[in-house]
């Protein structure tokens, strides 16, 4: 084709201009990273972009609601869900599976890339991302070997990715519960329906083990067998605080267990040297930070906490999709309370880390530390 005077370029936007039977062309060639101007040619053909079915439906709105009731607050962001007339699934988020901005299906594009936000609904192939037949094939492939370990695990009455093989689920105490919707609005795989009165309704088979539930509940009524929120709070209380008098703080790190925590360990296995004033409590995910985490660490005198979580955004790593933002929603409320009481709001420290952020921790550590020496001790020390 390049023989006869076909010419192939690699660009964006490109800006195709006609006068009378003139065409010329502008563009920015991707590989020569070079602007391009290609005037008196004869035909030009676009690349038609791939999306898939889903992309092609409407916005999907949640119910309207009565006359007279009182709207609804959340900072929860809502999903991108189209109504497009394929799975017709029974999730209050919508009918289909969460999509991003080009309608593809959402999941971790980094270690889940076949999982979407619907356990046991793998999308493969030209509905996941654009690709040619032999990728699809083999995307095929690996679709349905992870459709084949869920039914296996689900059999199990086990969680699947990411922490598959978890044998414990959500336990609801009803009696404190006030309707709040907290729990069914946050967790990002619709693992939990509401009654008509707003009471939770628990899909233990979609349930991933996140414990963002958790963290989102104010009652405190949602728990697991082996994690909860009495158990964080007694490894918080259970760590020794240094006196006013010995001049050195004490600082909390509550680290994500999927990227921040090996982060962690990846700086000790290559001897970075750190400071020497923190304590670490790993989490499930940083979406299960419940404030009361917070009052616990200050009322116990912690001086710092340093919130350590996956990248959040456009390019997310979070394992579990929205903990991390979620994480960085609640601790904007928690600033405003610290200020309201004298408590200044610099104790409290969040950040973004992926696994491969580890060199940068020794500096985080160290500023945070600094910055702490600056503010002075917990007042709440010794109480």
């Amino acid at each position: 084709a390049q023989e006869s005077g076909v010419l192939f370029i690699r660009c964006q936007d490109p800006e195709v201009k006609v006068s009378g039977n003139a065409v010329s062309i502008e563009a920015k060639d991707e590989l020569l990273n070079d602007t391009l101007l290609i005037e008196d040619v004869e035909m030009v053909v676009l690349a038609t972009g791939m999306v898939p079915m889903t992309a092609f439906g409407e916005d999907f709105k949640a119910k309207p609601k009565e006359e007279g009731a009182p709207a609804e607050e959340s900072d929860v962001p809502a999903d991108a869900i189209l109504v497009s007339d394929i799975l017709n699934l029974e999730y209050r988020q919508g009918p289909e599976v969460p999509g991003l901005s080009y309608g593809f299906p959402d999941s971790h594009f980094i270690c889940f890339p076949y999982e979407s936000r619907r356990t046991g609904i793998y999308p493969a192939g030209c509905v996941r991302r654009p690709m040619g037949t032999a990728s699809a094939a083999e995307d095929g492939a690996g679709a349905a070997m992870k459709a084949i370990q869920c039914v296996e695990l689900t059999a199990r009455g086990a969680a699947v990715h990411p922490r598959a093989g978890d044998m414990t689920y959500p336990e609801f105490f009803m009696q404190r519960c006030t309707q709040c919707k907290r729990c069914t609005e946050e967790c990002p795989f619709g693992a939990i329906n509401e009654d008509e009165k707003g009471n939770p309704l628990p899909q233990p088979t979609r349930c991933r083990r996140c414990g963002v539930c958790m963290g989102a509940c104010p009652e405190r009524i949602i728990s697991f067998k082996n994690y909860s929120v009495p158990m964080i709070g007694d490894m918080i209380k259970a760590i020794e605080v240094p006196e006013e008098d010995e001049e050195k703080p004490r600082i909390v790190v509550l680290a994500c267990e999927n990227d921040s925590y090996p982060a962690l360990d990846m700086m000790g296995m290559r001897h970075m040297t750190h400071n020497p004033w923190i304590r670490v409590i790993p989490m499930r995910c940083l979406g299960s930070l419940n404030l009361v985490f917070i009052a616990d660490a200050l009322s116990k005198g912690i001086d710092g906490i340093l919130l350590l979580g996956c990248q959040h955004g456009e390019n997310y790593q979070c394992h579990f999709v929205k903990g991390s933002e979620l994480a960085s929603i609640r601790l904007s409320k928690i600033k405003e309370t610290l200020d309201r009481l004298k408590l200044e709001s610099d104790r409290v420290l969040f950040e973004n880390l992926s696994i491969i952020d580890y060199s940068k921790l020794p500096q985080i550590l160290d500023d945070f530390a600094a910055r702490l020496e600056q503010v002075g001790p917990n007042p709440y020390k010794g109480f």
